[in-house]
């Protein structure tokens, strides 16, 4: 069982810079890969960044060069660095963890979704 807080979203002026963190707690044997996901107001869910336990990253094109996934593993921790925002940039965003857990006796490995923080970009 994981759960997962995002902290740091809020509202900004388009070329200012926010930094989203998010928090995994629970009874988790150990977390895979995570990432961030974004969903503006009639739009479907999109992948902002994800990054495997190890350090490999990767970014949707939309944000390449502004963006920086990063994870702290001692700290069962997920950060997201916004540089530069844009407007097109406000949604919704969503931490998203793999953890394996123990069910029934037995190693389980299940998707995990925090509850989303709100972006706001003005220009």
């Amino acid at each position: 069982q994981v759960q997962l807080v995002e902290s740091g979203g809020g509202s900004v002026q388009a070329g200012e810079s926010l930094r989203l963190s998010c928090v995994a707690s629970g009874s988790f044997r150990g977390l895979n890969a995570m990432g961030w996901y974004r969903q503006a107001p009639g739009k479907e869910r999109e992948l902002v960044a994800g990054i495997t336990s190890d350090g490999n990253t990767n970014y949707a094109d939309s944000v390449k060069g502004r963006f920086t996934i990063s994870r702290d593993n001692a700290k069962n921790t997920v950060y997201l660095q916004m540089n530069s925002l844009k407007p097109e940039d406000a949604a919704v965003y969503y931490c998203n963890a793999n953890a394996d857990i123990w069910r029934l006796g037995r190693i389980r490995r299940s998707d995990y979704w925090g509850q989303g923080t709100q972006v706001t970009v003005s220009s």
